[in-house]
């Protein structure tokens, strides 16, 4: 049998999103990978560069937390031999510009150019021992989290499977489904059985979410066995405010009331209002941390930030 290699030397990432701040300072770009070692190299790399705040692997997903704007990378053969160079928030879109040393710039682009959301891709000549550089375009988009509680019974359903497979149904180009998290909280007498609430997070093209909420309250509404359903959303870049709240949820017996009174005083959307609105809004700030929030004994301190 013959082999043939469409492109031996390129390891094409699946999918790229970059979700920015409201002030356009701060960005993180999503790359979802089809090689961990690859993408481990590159991230041990990346973030010596002075741009990239923090890098997080979620499954095959690489966070990088990056300040938006250009630098010097100071390229180091074997130290830092590639990095990002510069993020720059143009209106609806997103430039990305990489650099290496010995074609590494190039490389990092060939290798994005192919992902789904790259509106189009731009690079230098490699080779030898030169610094190359290239850039992809990505559109801008948004950060939309779900947080969901009690849609099950002590004979019946598991909200964390209910929600994982209403987001991956109607994940879609305007609204791409990049995180799920469980969430311990406080067992309450109310519970079902382990009193963990689900978070889920969706990438969002600008003032549009294609209907993604309207049809996840349907779907909710369609296969919850409980009648008590909370669904509550977070349309910002960092739900950290909400933090003081959920470390309450996760030690002590919160009444509904101060669920209530949070959510106006956040401006979280409530889509449904039962009593598992407390666990859901608790869920929200611990989006894209699926480690840490499956631990009870594991509080972040008030005063930190999840991203």
């Amino acid at each position: 049998m013959s082999y043939h290699l469409k492109d031996p030397y390129v390891v094409a990432y699946r999918q790229i999103h970059a979700m920015a701040s409201s002030e356009a300072d701060l960005v993180e770009i999503l790359e979802r990978s089809s090689c961990y070692g690859g993408s481990a190299w590159a991230r041990y790399h990346y973030t010596q560069g002075p741009l990239v705040l923090s890098c997080r692997s979620l499954g095959d997903w690489f966070r990088y937390l990056v300040r938006a704007g250009q630098a010097d990378l100071e390229l180091t053969s074997s130290k830092r031999s590639a990095g990002i160079e510069s993020v720059m928030v143009k209106g609806d879109e997103i430039e990305i510009s990489y650099a290496g040393l010995g074609g590494g710039g190039v490389g990092a682009t060939y290798t994005r150019s192919q992902a789904a959301d790259v509106i189009r891709h731009w690079s230098t000549e490699a080779g030898g021992g030169r610094v190359a550089r290239g850039t992809i375009v990505v559109p801008r988009r948004e950060r939309l989290i779900i947080g969901v509680d009690d849609t099950d019974s002590k004979t019946e359903g598991a909200t964390w499977s209910l929600v994982h497979n209403i987001a991956s149904m109607l994940d879609r180009p305007e609204a791409r489904y990049v995180s799920h998290s469980l969430v311990q909280l406080f067992p309450v007498p109310t519970k079902t059985q382990n009193c963990v609430s689900t978070v889920v997070e969706f990438s969002c093209l600008p003032s549009t979410d294609g209907g993604l909420v309207e049809d996840f309250r349907g779907l909710l509404q369609r296969y919850s066995v409980s009648a008590n359903t909370g669904m509550a959303v977070w349309r910002r870049f960092d739900p950290s405010p909400l933090l003081p709240y959920s470390r309450r949820v996760r030690l002590q017996r919160i009444e509904y009331e101060e669920a209530l009174e949070e959510a106006s005083a956040h401006q979280v959307e409530v889509v449904m209002d039962g009593r598992g609105l407390i666990g859901a809004l608790a869920a929200l700030p611990f989006c894209a941390h699926p480690d840490q929030s499956v631990l009870p004994e594991w509080i972040c301190p008030s005063d930190q930030k999840m991203l």
